[in-house]
């Protein structure tokens, strides 16, 4: 692009309040539009028609408007929509802890272990050291933690 096409198009973005990269300029006119090399000129061209300020692209909304809908008529949780796991990791984890601290209540309170025993556990059991119930039975079983009678 010549300097003065440069020019008239910095000075056209500047009069219509738009960025350069919004400018149009006529290409069937270009070297009358090239010419132009003052504001009075350049806002004659506009008046012509031969430089333009192309409209705004924009960004559809069409989806933000779609889920807008679909939230107002209460339809978000069909399988279809859903992302991620169908279980939360967490609520898994509360339901396994939760059995697992039963579990080591229920053997304290029989007198099958002692305190000591419970507490380390206990801990044991909030380190994520077991994943089930069995898995404490047998560690019980193999560390000899179990009262003897």
């Amino acid at each position: 692009m010549p300097m003065t096409l440069r020019t008239v198009r910095r000075l056209a973005a500047d009069i219509l309040g738009v960025g350069e990269n919004r400018i149009w300029i006529d290409p069937e006119n270009l070297d009358r539009i090239a010419e132009a090399m003052t504001r009075e000129e350049v806002r004659a061209l506009i008046k012509d028609g031969l430089i333009k300020a192309k409209p705004i692209k924009g960004i559809s909304r069409a989806r933000i408007r779609k889920r807008k809908l679909q939230k107002k008529k209460g339809r978000r949780k069909v399988p279809g929509s859903r992302k991620g796991p169908t279980i939360n990791r967490k609520r898994l984890w509360i339901m396994k802890v939760r059995a697992q601290r039963k579990f080591l209540r229920l053997l304290r309170k029989r007198r099958i272990i002692t305190k000591k025993v419970y507490r380390k556990l206990y801990m044991m059991v909030k380190g994520g050291a077991f994943d089930s119930i069995a898995q404490i039975k047998t560690y019980i079983k193999e560390h000899g933690l179990a009262r003897r009678r």
